[in-house]
Order: structure tokens, then sequence, then C-alpha cells
């Protein structure tokens, strides 16, 4: 009797406690942690300012994020962090896990990291004033999404261990994002299918977020090669079949046919093989070809387009074409309940308190582009709808991720309103302390919405209804790349041959400098502008 007794009240009591623990998991105040995950942003700064600074200094093109990565996945390593390597056939493509218990979610923070050809510049210089001519350079800010998610998750992480909250942070980048060659890739290698929830960011000069489709498009990277025969340009042109022929015809019918496309589509397109040299008949030559519209079936339309005047083209020059897809990129959606929950937290946030002086040095950089003088943005903007007839616009391969996880994107505050995008201009306070501010401001968000995602199951069940029964009830993805289709590793691979030597001798030394502006013997905040660096003169 007494053992029976004994029984019946140890699992009374094992039952006590697994109700308990339940209560408690219920009861957990998220508020106090999410305080706690600012602290944990804040004590970080410096980390955030170094990792900044590093992959500024890097300067690396897509699918040569070589320094980059291997800076980045060693400091994640250091942190507890297993890394795969090489995912997806991408050399410069990783993955980071942190687990803590068993059977919690699993959220995954991602960033891009590459940067733009031809737009090297000295941070915190408020002219054109490159670091090495020529050379790649930070003219779109990624080299500061990764700073925000690590900083981010490792004060996720020392909570989560200390709370014994069950779950897995992935730490992923976004390789190649300017060639649109990475994420599809990454997709359809399986990198997300465990994931619950990404949260992705990206360099803004604001603080904010977004669900739906909002804008923008999606596209396919395509080189369209054109084979003929060489001959002496002077001696015998008539043997040859200019394959150069082959390109300036296709360019020549894509630009007719525009009149007769939608007005939301963008397309364009560079010679990227245009013959060796005059007096040689080109027996090959290449055009690249950007085919964005707003929807799979239109991406799908415009390209089968694109095939079909290639093939005219080969026609009227005597010459065959083949295609390559480089890359795509899915028109985004992104999804609500997440994207409400992080407004939310982006208003507890709120935006950097600038000084005046920041505030002075982004109305010079302004004024020397010609571009509105209106200074640092010091009010948020709001969530809103997704317009009724969105307009078109630029493409981002976080698209292809949206339609395979409950995905969002939150922008952070760490560049100068009214700059141009992918230039030179856009690496000026990317190594500054606006740069410095905007992603601190962006790493407690990302933070306390990772928390949420992390602790509120109804959060989760919200963002999964949504995403299976409004985003993805009547359109599924649809992947743009074939079973066949490789990363186009070999892109800028010249260019990073080039250059990568001379940039190296730049490249930040935190054991030995505060800051990269302090290494490169930069004031700030640099207000002088010499003669002939200022705003061009109107016409």
């Amino acid at each position: 009797m007494n053992r029976v007794k004994k029984i019946r009240s140890g699992l009374f009591l094992g039952i006590a406690a697994l109700a308990g623990g339940a209560a408690g998991a219920q009861a957990v105040d998220v508020a106090a942690l999410k305080t706690r995950a600012v602290a944990g942003v804040d004590a970080r700064a410096k980390l955030a300012q170094v990792i900044t600074d590093s992959v500024f200094s890097f300067a690396e093109l897509g699918m040569h994020e070589e320094e980059t990565s291997k800076y980045l996945t060693a400091l994640l390593e250091k942190n507890g962090f297993t890394i795969e390597r090489g995912v997806a056939g991408m050399p410069t493509a990783w993955v980071a896990k942190w687990t803590n218990g068993t059977g919690g979610p699993e959220i995954a923070l991602g960033s891009d990291l590459d940067c733009i050809p031809k737009a090297s510049q000295k941070p915190g210089v408020p002219y054109r004033d490159p670091l090495v001519a020529g050379a790649p350079g930070h003219g779109e800010g990624h080299n500061s999404g990764q700073a925000v998610n690590i900083v981010a998750a490792l004060a996720v992480k020392e909570i989560m261990t200390k709370e014994k909250i069950p779950g897995t942070l992935v730490m992923w980048p976004g390789v190649a994002e300017e060639l649109l060659a990475g994420k599809a890739f990454m997709v359809r290698a399986g990198v997300f299918k465990n994931t619950d929830a990404v949260l992705f960011t990206h360099v803004g000069s604001n603080l904010g977020t977004r669900w739906g489709y909002s804008g923008g498009t999606g596209l396919v990277s395509v080189e369209y090669t054109f084979t003929g025969e060489a001959a002496h340009s002077a001696v015998a042109p008539w043997r040859g079949r200019s394959a150069l022929d082959g390109v300036e015809l296709m360019d020549v019918g894509w630009n007719f046919k525009r009149e007769h496309l939608r007005p939301e589509q963008r397309s364009h397109y560079v010679i990227s093989d245009g013959g060796d040299q005059p007096n040689v008949v080109p027996p090959t030559a290449s055009v690249w070809y950007y085919f964005r519209e707003q929807t799979f079936d239109n991406i799908k339309n415009l390209y089968e387009t694109g095939n079909t005047i290639a093939q005219g083209a080969a026609t009227m020059s005597f010459t065959t074409v083949s295609h390559r897809l480089l890359g795509s990129a899915a028109p985004g959606h992104f999804n609500r309940p997440i994207a409400e929950d992080a407004e939310q937290n982006i208003k507890a946030v709120g935006l950097p308190k600038w000084t005046d002086e920041e505030q002075a040095f982004a109305k010079l950089v302004q004024k020397n582009i010609g571009a509105p003088q209106d200074g640092l943005d010091t009010q948020l903007g709001e969530l809103r709808p997704p317009p009724a007839n969105p307009g078109s616009g630029p493409s981002d391969d976080i698209g292809d991720v949206s339609w395979n996880v409950p995905t969002i994107v939150v922008s952070y505050p760490a560049n100068i309103p009214n700059l141009p995008g992918h230039n030179w201009a856009n690496a000026i306070a990317m190594a500054t302390p606006i740069a410095h501010k905007g992603v601190v401001a962006g790493a407690k968000v990302i933070a306390m919405t990772t928390l949420d995602l992390l602790t509120k199951p109804e959060l989760r069940t919200a963002a999964k209804d949504y995403f299976t029964n409004v985003q993805t009830k009547t359109q599924k993805y649809v992947p743009m790349l074939a079973a066949t289709d490789k990363p186009p590793v070999e892109l800028n691979a010249d260019i990073m041959a080039r250059y990568a030597p001379q940039l190296k001798q730049y490249y930040y030394n935190p054991a030995k400098y505060g800051t990269y502006l302090e290494q490169l013997g930069i004031k700030w905040p640099m207000m002088d502008t010499p003669p002939g660096k200022g705003p061009a003169p109107k016409s």
C-alpha cells in the first residue's frame, strides 16, 4: 500500500511539474527578457563597430566574399556555433547553427555580404575619394547587416542559455546578392527546410519593415552566348560569321520590343564579351540580361521573349546561340504577423539620437552629390498595408526564401537618405558613427523579435497560418532554376584577382586601431570639401 501511494504521489508530482513547466513557459516575462536583450546589444556595441568596419575594409564582390566569410565564421565558431561551409555549391556560402535544449523552434537570421564594382570609397570623406581607384567598395552597405545579426544573436543566445529557452539560432549569408545568384541555390539545397521563421536585415536610412507584396520585382539573370566563325576583318571578312553581330541584333530587337512590354517590367543588359580585337571577326560574344517583372508568370514570359529574340538574332547573323541562367529572384512576399510583431519592437527601440555633427555631415554629403539636404531621418515610418497597385523597381533574392518559410526584412538606419544607390556615395557613411549607431538599433529590433518568436508559440502559429492560408493559398513558389543550373562561381574572379592584393593593405586592424577611421587617419566629422569635389555645376 505504501509503495502504491508513493508511486501515485510521484506521478502526481511529475504531472504537477509538467503543468508548472508549461505554465512557466506561458508566463515567461517576455518584456523583461527583451529589456535584457537590449542591454546585451548595448554591451556589444563595440563588437558591432568592429564587425561593420572589418567587413567594409574587405570590399569583396559576389561569389568571392572570401575574407568576409572567413572572418564571420571564425567569430561565430568562437562563440559556439557549428559551421557548415561551401553550402549549395558556393565556396563563400555557409550556415552557422547553435541549439539550446530540444524541441524548440529554429529561427534564421540572414543578411548580404557582397559589395559593388568600382565603388571604392574612403569612409567619412564627404566627396569622391577612393581607397583604390577602380576597385570594388561597399556602395550598398552590405558590410553592416551581419553585424546586426551576430550582435543580436549573441545577446539572445546568452538569455536562452540562462533561462533554458529551447531553440536553434541559424546564421546565414546572402552570397552574391548583387548578382541575384545565391539564395535560390540555398533554397534548392534545403537550407531552410527546418526553419520556422527568417528575419532578414538590409541597410537603409530608417528603421522599418513591411508585409505582403509591397512592390519591386523578381527577375532572371541570363547570359546569351553567340557562336560564329573567326576571319581576318580586312582580308576575308566574308568568310567570318560575327558573334558580335548576333549580340547587337539581339539588343536592337529587345529595344524595339520594349514598346510592347508592360510598363512595370525592367530590363537591362551589358555586353560581357564583345570579341578580342577589331581585326578579328568575333567567333564568340555574350550579352548578359536582367529580366525583371512583378509576378512569376510575367517573369517567365519575359524570359521566353528574350530567348525568342536571341534565336532570331542568331538566325539573322548566321550564328548559333545558347543561354545560361546565372541567377534568379522571386518577387518577395513577407509575413504579416511577424512584421506586425517586429513593428512593435521598432517603435520601442526608435531611431538613434543623431548628434548635430552627424546631421551636418549627412547634409554635406547630400549637398555634394546634388541631393535634397534633409539630413538623417528623425521620425519612424509606419507599417502600412501593401499598396493596391504596387510600383515596379528593384529585386532581391530574399524573395525566394520568403516563398519557402515565413520571412520578413528589417531595414535599419545605417546610411544617409537620398543617395543614388549602388554608388560610391552610399559607402561614405558605412564605417562611421552613423553606421555604427544604425547597426545597434537594428540589432535591438532583431534580438527582441527573435525572442518573441522563441517564446510565443502563438506568433509562430499565426505566421504559419498566414503563410499557408494567405500567401501560398493560390500562388505557390515557382523556382526559376533548373536542376542542371549551377552557381556562377567564376563571376568577378578576374576583378577580385586584380584588386584584392591592393585592398589587402587597407584591411582593418582592430587590435591596433579603435576604428577604421582612425586607421585611415580620417578625422570625424570631415566637413571640408576641396575645390572641384563638391556638387557638379548644373547645365
